[in-house]
C-alpha cells in the first residue's frame, strides 16, 4: 500500500475517535501570508504548498477543537498560560496588513478542564485575548479550509523542562479524550534561525545541525529523540520550536504517530519544516517522559 493510501485509510478510521487525532508540526513567518509577504512570498513556495496540504488535510479531519502551541503566545513562569476570555482577535497590523483579522472562539470547556486536571498553577487561565503571530500565521491557512472550529491556545513556561511540556501534552491529550472532543493538535515553531551568514541572524554551525536533526527526528516520529536535544545546543542553534514539538508529542502519548514529511527549507536564513502525525493504535512503548 503507498504512503498516500496509508495515510487516507488512517484518517478514514478516525472519523469517529476522539481525543487528540491528528498533530502538525509548522512554522510561522508572516511573511509567506500574501498580504504581508507583498510578492515575496514566493522565496519560500514549498512551506506555502506544504502549509496548504496541512490546511486541506485538518479540515477533512473536521475536528471540534484545534489547540496551538506557540513560543510567541503568552509565557509563564513555571505553568502554561491559557486565554482567560471567551473569544480571541488578532491581526497582521504589526506587518503592515491589518486587514488580515481573526476573531476566534475559545474551547473554555477544554480549558476549564485542563486547570481543573492537573497541579495548581500548571495551567494558567490569564491569558491576553490577543492572538500572536505564532498562532495567527497556522490559522490563516487552517481558515482558508475549514470554518468551523473553537481554539484552544497555550505558549511556553520559561522555569521548566521539557519533560513538564510533554506532560502539559498529555494533559491536553487527557483532557480532549474526557470531553469527547475530535481535537487537532498543531506545533507551530520555526526550527533554527543561525543558517545563513547573510541571514537575519548571521550562522553558527549548530544551525543546520540542529534543522537535519530536528526533521530527522520528526520524521521518524522518534519522540524520546526529542529529550537529546542539550538545551544550551538548542539555544546555540536559535530555535523557537522545539519546546512547542515536546508538547505535541505528549499529546500523541501512547499512541502510535504515523509521520509524513511534507518539506523542509531555508531560504530566509531561517528553517521552515512541516510534518504531520496521524495517531494510530495505543501502543504502550510509546511513552517518554
Amino acid at each position: 500500500m503507498t504512503e498516500t493510501a496509508t495515510e487516507s485509510l488512517t484518517a478514514a478510521n478516525l472519523t469517529e475517535n476522539t481525543g487528540i487525532i491528528a498533530a502538525f508540526a509548522v512554522p510561522h513567518p508572516p511573511l509567506i501570508v500574501p498580504a504581508v509577504g507583498r510578492g515575496h512570498e514566493s522565496i519560500a513556495a514549498r512551506t506555502i504548498a506544504s502549509y496548504n496540504a496541512v490546511a486541506e488535510k485538518i479540515a477533512a479531519l473536521n475536528p471540534d477543537t484545534i489547540v496551538i502551541s506557540s513560543p510567541h503566545a503568552e509565557v509563564g513562569m513555571r505553568g502554561f498560560v491559557l486565554p482567560e476570555k471567551a473569544g480571541l482577535r488578532g491581526s497582521f497590523a504589526q506587518f503592515r496588513a491589518p486587514e488580515v483579522t481573526f476573531a476566534e472562539e475559545v474551547d473554555t470547556e477544554l480549558r476549564d478542564e485542563l486547570v481543573r486536571d492537573s497541579a495548581p498553577g500548571f495551567f494558567i487561565p490569564l491569558g491576553s485575548p490577543e492572538l500572536d503571530h505564532g498562532t495567527m500565521v497556522p490559522l490563516w491557512f487552517i481558515r482558508k479550509y475549514l470554518s468551523s472550529f473553537r481554539l484552544l491556545v497555550t505558549g511556553y513556561a520559561a522555569r521548566v523542562d521539557f519533560a513538564a511540556y510533554y506532560r502539559a501534552g498529555k494533559c491536553i491529550q487527557k483532557a480532549a479524550a474526557k470531553l469527547g472532543r475530535r481535537t487537532v493538535y498543531v506545533a507551530s515553531g520555526d526550527l533554527s534561525h543561525k543558517l545563513q551568514e547573510d541571514g537575519p541572524y548571521g550562522f553558527v554551525p549548530e544551525g543546520p545541525e540542529y534543522d537535519a536533526r530536528i526533521m530527522d527526528v520528526l520524521g521518524r516520529a522518534a519522540f524520546g529523540e526529542l529529550f537529546s536535544f542539550d538545551s544550551e545546543f538548542c539555544d546555540r542553534a536559535a530555535e523557537c520550536g522545539h519546546r512547542s514539538f515536546v508538547m505535541m508529542a505528549g499529546a500523541l502519548d501512547g499512541y502510535e504517530a504515523e509521520p509524513h514529511v511534507y518539506s523542509h527549507e531555508d531560504r530566509t536564513g531561517v528553517g521552515y519544516g512541516v510534518v504531520s502525525f496521524m495517531r494510530g493504535q495505543p501502543d504502550r512503548s510509546r511513552t517518554f517522559a
